[in-house]
C-alpha cells in the first residue's frame, strides 16, 4: 500500500489507460533520494495487468560505458531487432557491441530504440520503466529522450524516475514531494515511543524511506544532517552491524554494482569471503541474491557501503574486480576499474582507457569516449600523450553536443601544449594538434553564439595547417562572418580564394563558387555543375556541400538550391545523419518560401525545427523559427508571428534579420505601412539573404508612405544584384519596384510579362490593379484585382486578399466569396510529408525510417488524413493533386 500518493497514482493510471487506447505517453518520476519514486514504479509494474512490461536501472558504475543502461533494458526483447530497418539494426547492434561499423550520428540509436518499442507495441500496449534514470550513461539517455519525444499513437507507455537535477527536455513531469503529516504518520506506524516517533517525522520531512529506516536508527543526542545522509548513515548503521567477513564482500559488491554475482564472489575470494558470507546481509534485507545476481535493497545502501570503504581498501576493490573482468567483453569494465585503482599516473592503464575510449567513439557513445580520454589524459606519463588525449576528449565531447565540456578540454589541452618542448614526446605533431583544439573550441563558440571568438579562432587555426583541413576550418569561419559582418567576410574569403587548392580537391569547386558568389567579379557557375564536380572529386555530401545551399541563395539559384538540398536531404537520411538535416532543411524551406510553395516550406521548416531542437543546435532553432515567423506574417497571424519571433531571439541571434523582415511583412500586409519602413530600412540592401530580398517590400512601404527616395539606396543595390543573378523572377521584382518608383504602368505590364513566382506576381498584379483604379480605369484594374485575390486566398495570404478584396469592390465590383481551404491546408505539415510518400508508394515502415517516426505514428497520420482528403484508402492518393 502507498500512502499518500493518490494524486501520482492518477497520473500513472491515465498513463496506462492512454496506452490501452493505442496512445503513447512518457513520463519523468522526479524527487530526492528515498522519496518513493522506486515505489511509484512498482505499483506502475503492479497496475499494468494486460500491458507487457520491460524494466531496466541505471548502474552508477557503468555511467561512462555507452549503451550500457539501454543494453541492460532492451536484452530481453533484443530478439526483436531483426525487425527494423536495416540501417537502424546495424545501428544498435555496433551499440550493444554485437556488430562493427563506423561512428556515425549518436541519435541514430534513439530513432532505433523507437522503432523498436513500436514493434514491441504491435503485439499489445507496453510499459516501460527506467529507475536511476540519472546513473544512466550519456548515450543511453539520449537515445531514451529522442524516442520519448516521438512516441505518439504507438500504445507504449515510458517512465523515467530519476533524482534531482536529472532533467528530460519534451516530457512530462511528476515531482514526487514529501509525504503529508497524516501519511507520514500512517507509514510509521505505531510501534515506536512518542519521542522517536516525534523526532522521526520532524526530521525526516516526509521522506518514505527515511520514515522506514530511521527508527531503528536514531541515536537519542546525535546532530541533525541532511537527508540523505542520515538515511545512509541509518544503512551503514546496519552494516557495521554484521561479521567482518560480510562487510568485506558488500564492499566488493558496492564497488562492482552490475549485480553479477560470479564477478562479485571471484574478487571477494582474494579478501577471503565467500558465499556464506552474505547470508547475515540478506537476513537483514540489505541485499537479494537471485540466478546470478545480487542486488541492494536500495541504491542508498550500496552508495552508503561504497562510502563507507576506507580509501587504501577501496583502491584494493576495484583492482581486484579488474583482475577478474578478463574476458574481451569485459575489457571496458576492466579499464575503469584499473583506473579507479591508480594511485598516480600509470601509462598501461591510460592506454587502456584510450582503447575504451576508441571503442565507445566507434558505437556513437561520444560523451563516455570524452570521460575516457579525460581520465586517460589524467593518467599519462607523457606530456605528448597527455596533450593527444586532451585532443580527443575534447572533440568527442563536442560531437556529444555537451559544447562547456568541450570547450574547457580544448582550453586545458592547448595549455598542456604550450607546455611542451622540441625534444618531449608529441611535440613534432604539435601544430595539428594546435589546430584541432583551436577547431574544437571555435565550434563550440560558435554554436554558442559567440561568432567574433569563434571567427578569429577558426582564422587562427586555419594558418597551423594547410590544405583541405584549412580549407575546411576556412569554410566554417566564413559561416561565422557571414553573421559578423561584409569586412570580415570580405577578410575570409580573401584567404580562401588564395589557398590555392588543387583542382582535384573535392572543396576546390566549393571554394571557387563561393568566392565567384561573394566577389561578384562575374555571374557565378551553375550550382548543380559546382555539386557535380565536387561528388566526382569524392565530397562528402550533407558536410562538404551544406555550404554552397547558402551561397547559392546569395547568387539567386533558388531552383538549383531547391534540388541540391533535396538531394543532400535524401542523402543524409539515407546515411542516418540527423545532425545534418536541420541546415538542409531549413535551405529547403528558404527555397519553397521563395517560389511560392508555402505549404511545402511550412512542411520543411516544421520538421527542421523538431530535429534542430533534439540535437541542441540552437542557431537552427533560431533561423528556423524565424522563418516560420514569416510564414505566419504573409499569414496575417499577429499573434503567431511575433511569438515565433520571440522563440527565435530567445536561441540566439542567428535569426534576427530574418525576424525583422517577418516584422516587416506583417506590418505591411495589416496596412501599417511606417511601421514596415521603419524595420526595413536599416536592414535593406546588405548580404544577407534576407537582406537582399526585403528590397521590393521595402520599395513598397516607402513608395506607399511617400518617401520614395528613402528605399533608393537600398534598390540600386538590389537592382546590380538583379544583373548579376540574371534570374527572371529577380527582373520581374526589379520592374515591378521601378514600376512603383517611377509611377510607371509599363513597368507593371513588362513585370507580368516574365514568368514570376506565385505570392510575388499575386503582390505585382494588386498594385498594377490598384494604380489602375487611382487612374479611373476600373474596368481594366478589375481582372487584374481577380487575379491577385485568387491567388492570395489560394496562397492563404489573408491580409493580402483582404486587400484585393477591398479594392475589388472599390471599382465596383462583387468580390466572390472566400473558397474552402484547398486540400493541402486541410492536412498538418506531418500528414502531408506522410501522405506525398505513401502516395509514392513507399511503406508505412519505410516512411517511418525517412521521418524519424514508427511506423504506427505513421499509419496514424495516414488514418487521420484520409477522411480530411475524401479518400478510403492509400491506393486513392495517387490520384489527388499533392503539390503545392
Amino acid at each position: 500500500m502507498l500512502h499518500g500518493r493518490a494524486a501520482e497514482q492518477a497520473v500513472i493510471d491515465r498513463l496506462l489507460a492512454d496506452s490501452r487506447a493505442g496512445r503513447s505517453g512518457a513520463l519523468l518520476v522526479r524527487g530526492e533520494p528515498g522519496i518513493g519514486k522506486t515505489a511509484l514504479l512498482d505499483y506502475a509494474a503492479a497496475a499494468a495487468g494486460d500491458l507487457r512490461v520491460i524494466r531496466g536501472t541505471g548502474v552508477e558504475s557503468e555511467a561512462e560505458l555507452p549503451f550500457a543502461g539501454l543494453h541492460l533494458l532492451l536484452r530481453p526483447v533484443f530478439d526483436r531487432a531483426g525487425a527494423l530497418p536495416e540501417q537502424q539494426e546495424r545501428a544498435l547492434r555496433a551499440a550493444f557491441g554485437l556488430a562493427s561499423v563506423e561512428s556515425g550520428d549518436r541519435l541514430l540509436v534513439g530513432l532505433a530504440v523507437l522503432s523498436l518499442l513500436s514493434e514491441l507495441a504491435e503485439d499489445g500496449p507496453l510499459l516501460v520503466l527506467v529507475d536511476d534514470a540519472q546513473w544512466l550513461d550519456r548515450a543511453s539517455t539520449d537515445a531514451l529522450l529522442f524516442a520519448a519525444r516521438r512516441l505518439d499513437a504507438e500504445g507504449v507507455a515510458l517512465i523515467l524516475a530519476a533524482r534531482e537535477p536529472f532533467t528530460a527536455p519534451g516530457m512530462a513531469e511528476l515531482p514526487v514531494r514529501g509525504l503529508d503529516a497524516s501519511a507520514a504518520s500512517a507509514l510509521l506506524g505505531t510501534g515506536v515511543s512518542p519521542i522517536v516517533r516525534y523526532r522521526v517525522l520532524a526530521e525526516a520531512r516526509g521522506n518514505p524511506l527515511a520514515l522506514i529506516e530511521l527508527p531503528a536508527a536514531a541515536p537519542a543526542d546525535g546532530t541533525a544532517l541532511p537527508l540523505t545522509s542520515r538515511v545512509q548513515d541509518a544503512f551503514l548503521g546496519q552494516v557495521r552491524r554484521l561479521p567482518e567477513a560480510t562487510q568485506g564482500l558488500l564492499a566488493v559488491a558496492a564497488a562492482e554494482d552490475t549485480g553479477d554475482l560470479g564477478v562479485v564472489l571471484r574478487a571477494a575470494a582474494g579478501f577471503g569471503d565467500f558465499l556464506e558470507d552474505l547470508h547475515p546481509a540478506e537476513s537483514a534485507d540489505l541485499v537479494r541474491v537471485g540466478e546470478g545476481t545480487m542486488t541492494f535493497r536500495h541504491p542508498l545502501v550500496r552508495a552508503a557501503v561504497y562510502q563507507g570503504i576506507p580509501p587504501s581498501l577501496r583502491l584494493a576493490v576495484h583492482k581486484a574486480l579488474a583482475a577478474v573482468l578478463d574476458g574481451p567483453d569485459d575489457a571496458d569494465r576492466r579499464a575503469w576499474h584499473l583506473a579507479m585503482a591508480a594511485t598516480g599516473p600509470d601509462e598501461e592503464v591510460a592506454a587502456e582507457l584510450e582503447r575504451t575510449a576508441a571503442r565507445a567513439s566507434g558505437r556513437s557513445g561520444y560523451a563516455a569516449a570524452a570521460s575516457a580520454y579525460e581520465r586517460a589524459a589524467r593518467l599519462s606519463t607523457r606530456p605528448g600523450s597527455q596533450a593527444r588525449r586532451l585532443t580527443l576528449a575534447a572533440e568527442t565531447a563536442a560531437w556529444a553536443g555537451e559544447l562547456d565540456r568541450a570547450g574547457a578540454l580544448a582550453e586545458k589541452g592547448g595549455r598542456r601544449l604550450a607546455a611542451l618542448t622540441g625534444e618531449e614526446d608529441g611535440a613534432a605533431g604539435e601544430p595539428a594538434l594546435r589546430a584541432r583544439l583551436t577547431h574544437v573550441r571555435a565550434t563550440a563558440d560558435f554554436l554558442r553564439g559567440s561568432l567574433h571568438t569563434a571567427h578569429e579562432a577558426l582564422l587562427d587555426g586555419a594558418a597551423m595547417v594547410d590544405g583541405a583541413g584549412a580549407a575546411r576550418m576556412l569554410m566554417q569561419a566564413l559561416h561565422a562572418a557571414w553573421y559578423i559582418g561584409a569586412p570580415e567576410l570580405d577578410r575570409t574569403a580573401a584567404r580562401l580564394d588564395a589557398l590555392g587548392l588543387p583542382g582535384d580537391d573535392p572543396l576546390a569547386p566549393v571554394i571557387g563558387f563561393v568566392t565567384a558568389v561573394l566577389s561578384r567579379r562575374e555571374a557565378p557557375p551553375s550550382l548543380a555543375e559546382v555539386v557535380a564536380e565536387a561528388r566526382r572529386a569524392g565530397a562528402d555530401g550533407p558536410r562538404d556541400l551544406v555550404q554552397v545551399c547558402g551561397f547559392g541563395l546569395a547568387a539567386g539559384q533558388d531552383g538549383e538550391v531547391r534540388e541540391t538540398a533535396a538531394s543532400l536531404i535524401a542523402e543524409a537520411r539515407s546515411l542516418g545523419d540527423i545532425g545534418a538535416l536541420p541546415t538542409l532543411l531549413f535551405f529547403l524551406a528558404e527555397t519553397e518560401l521563395f517560389q511560392g510553395r508555402h505549404r511545402d516550406a511550412l512542411t520543411a521548416a516544421t520538421e527542421s525545427l523538431r530535429i534542430a531542437r533534439d540535437t541542441g543546435q540552437r542557431q537552427w532553432v533560431s533561423q528556423t523559427n524565424s522563418l516560420l515567423a514569416h510564414l505566419a506574417a504573409i499569414e496575417g497571424d499577429d499573434g503567431r508571428c511575433r511569438r515565433l519571433v520571440d522563440e527565435a531571439l530567445a536561441d540566439g541571434a542567428a535569426g534576427t534579420r530574418w525576424t525583422v523582415w517577418s516584422l516587416g511583412v506583417l506590418d505591411l500586409g495589416h496596412g501599417r505601412v511606417e511601421a514596415a519602413l521603419s524595420r526595413l530600412e536599416p536592414m535593406a540592401g546588405g548580404h544577407h539573404v534576407s537582406e537582399t530580398r526585403c528590397v521590393p517590400d521595402l520599395v513598397e512601404a516607402a513608395v506607399r508612405l511617400g518617401v520614395p527616395e528613402r528605399a533608393a539606396g537600398a534598390f540600386a543595390r538590389y537592382r546590380e544584384w538583379a544583373e548579376y543573378t540574371r534570374q527572371p523572377w529577380a527582373e520581374a521584382l526589379v520592374l515591378r519596384c521601378r514600376a512603383l518608383l517611377e509611377d510607371s504602368e509599363e513597368h507593371f505590364a513588362a513585370a507580368l510579362k516574365i514568368d514570376g513566382r506565385p505570392f510575388e506576381r499575386a503582390r505585382t498584379e494588386l498594385l498594377y490593379g490598384e494604380w489602375l483604379r487611382r487612374t479611373r480605369r476600373k474596368a481594366d484594374a478589375r481582372a487584374h484585382l481577380r487575379t491577385a485575390l485568387e491567388a492570395f486566398e489560394r496562397l492563404e495570404a489573408t491580409p493580402w486578399a483582404e486587400r484585393a478584396r477591398a479594392e475589388l469592390s472599390a471599382t465596383g465590383s462583387a468580390a466572390p466569396a472566400a473558397p474552402a481551404p484547398g486540400l493541402l491546408a486541410r492536412l498538418t505539415p506531418q500528414e502531408l510529408q506522410i501522405v506525398r510518400l505513401a502516395a509514392q508508394g513507399l511503406s508505412n515502415r519505410d516512411i517511418a525510417a525517412q521521418l524519424f517516426l514508427s511506423p504506427r505514428t505513421v499509419g496514424h497520420h495516414l488514418y487521420k488524413a484520409y477522411p480530411k482528403l475524401g479518400v478510403a484508402s492509400r491506393g486513392e492518393l495517387g490520384t489527388l493533386p499533392l503539390s503545392d
